[in-house]
């Protein structure tokens, strides 16, 4: 009897996945524990393993399509079984998807057809490189021209004769129709007939002369970075996020990285980054601010005794936030490993779904491309992020003299619906007390 495939659900956050690709076809024969397809989450790519041996009777979607969890999306058993039972209601209306060569038949039958024509080309008319140049600065169609040159040649005297034949536009009109969807009367409402904004009507969105050389990509927002969208977009339309921003002294904390660098290599210290003591800081500082170590949920607020800090990673498939638990309980170089298997897991498409889960705090590090300042985005249900830019010289009060030290910027976002400014503040107060006595933090 016929058995379905289902599509799983990698975690309890899941509702869909992208099918990426079919690791077996259509009436291929399939052993129990053969990997089916490659499913694509919002956090990693995945395996699907077949539970049963037979053969791959039907395939109810195509590759690229997401597919919501628990739906049937292929069918396994004896050649020549119905498997009309078994298709879900959202499969394609054929019997089963099969992206192989077309059969031979059909090859010859397309190979004795005519051919279609194609579709013709008009070629541009010959212009004089002055007359193009004129042209393109006034947007002149010259396809509609006639040429007085040599041998029909348009020269600069035809394009001057179609600017005079231009309606006159103010100068936002003029820019509002050349940066397209806009087309302009022949005359228009202003003064001597000028053209003005008010003016101009809705017309299509083809590319002006300038811009018809140019090319584009168009790329569909779907997978990882649809839900990436979604997420973003929910997080500013559902939480009152607030931000605030500080320095924090960074002579301690730079100093001791260089010392950290120069160990001995069977300490295993080298690799310690300056984002490695920023999580090792935040994980001890935050047991003391149980407030932002928290999640909010349907009006409740969960407070988290350990810390589980999310940290996130520019990969490839798109922003990720891997999870190291119990971060507090970590020691530095502990946080300093883990956050490179999770960081190379997230590039590699490794990662595990339950390695992106259950995060009470977020960090997010832009000090490496050179960003002063930003405002990071909360990741709900969390209540406070993170963001760390990069180290600058800024001028400091110390003893009645302004002096310049390298600073460390800070900004902390938070959920103002479970969080106040001041108890964000002094975290942050706290925080940057605890980087600039980074060596009294690690004697703790």
């Amino acid at each position: 009897m016929a058995q379905a495939v289902v599509m799983p659900k990698p975690g309890n956050n899941v509702e869909s996945c992208v099918l990426v690709s079919w690791k077996k076809r259509i009436g291929e024969q399939v052993e129990a524990g053969d990997t089916l397809c490659e499913i694509e989450t919002e956090k990693a790519v995945m395996a699907v393993d077949s539970a049963f041996s037979g053969s791959m009777l039907a395939q109810f979607f195509e590759e690229g399509s997401e597919i919501p969890v628990f739906t049937h999306i292929a069918a396994i058993g004896e050649p020549g079984e119905n498997v009309d039972a078994l298709r879900p209601a959202g499969a394609p209306l054929q019997s089963a998807y099969q992206p192989s060569a077309p059969p031979e038949s059909q090859t010859r039958e397309s190979s004795n057809s005519p051919t279609p024509l194609s579709r013709v080309e008009h070629p541009e008319p010959a212009i004089s490189p002055r007359a193009r140049k004129l042209a393109d600065r006034h947007l002149v169609d010259v396809s509609t021209l006639t040429g007085s040159g040599p041998q029909g040649r348009i020269i600069e005297r035809d394009v001057l004769e179609a600017v005079e034949r231009q309606p006159l536009m103010t100068p936002l009109a003029k820019r509002m129709v050349e940066q397209g969807g806009y087309d302009a009367p022949s005359q228009g409402t202003g003064p001597r007939g000028r053209v003005l904004a008010a003016d101009l009507a809705p017309g299509s969105l083809e590319p002006s002369p300038q811009q018809e050389a140019e090319s584009y990509e168009t790329i569909p927002v779907q997978g990882v970075r649809r839900v990436i969208a979604q997420r973003l977009l929910a997080s500013l339309q559902t939480t009152a996020q607030f931000t605030l921003t500080r320095s924090a002294d960074a002579e301690a904390l730079l100093k001791y990285r260089e010392r950290l660098k120069a160990s001995e290599e069977p300490l295993g210290l080298r690799q310690v980054t300056l984002g490695d003591l920023v999580h090792f800081t935040v994980s001890r500082v935050l047991k003391g601010h149980l407030e932002l170590n928290a999640l909010f949920n349907d009006g409740v607020v969960h407070r988290f005794n350990s810390v589980n800090l999310a940290f996130a990673v520019d990969s490839r498939r798109g922003l990720m936030a891997p999870v190291i638990y119990a971060a507090d309980s970590l020691s530095l170089k502990q946080i300093s490993s883990e956050c490179k298997r999770l960081t190379a897991a997230c590039h590699e498409g490794s990662v595990a779904p339950a390695e992106l889960e259950n995060g009470t705090f977020t960090v997010t590090n832009l000090g490496s491309l050179e960003i002063e300042s930003f405002t990071p985005i909360l990741n709900p249900p969390q209540v406070a992020i993170l963001g760390v830019g990069g180290v600058s010289l800024k001028p400091v009060d110390e003893d009645g003299e302004v002096q310049f030290r390298k600073q460390l910027s800070l900004s902390l976002t938070i959920d103002h619906q479970a969080v106040d400014g001041a108890p964000a503040a002094r975290f942050l107060q706290d925080l940057a007390r605890g980087l600039a006595q980074i060596d009294l933090l690690l004697a703790v």
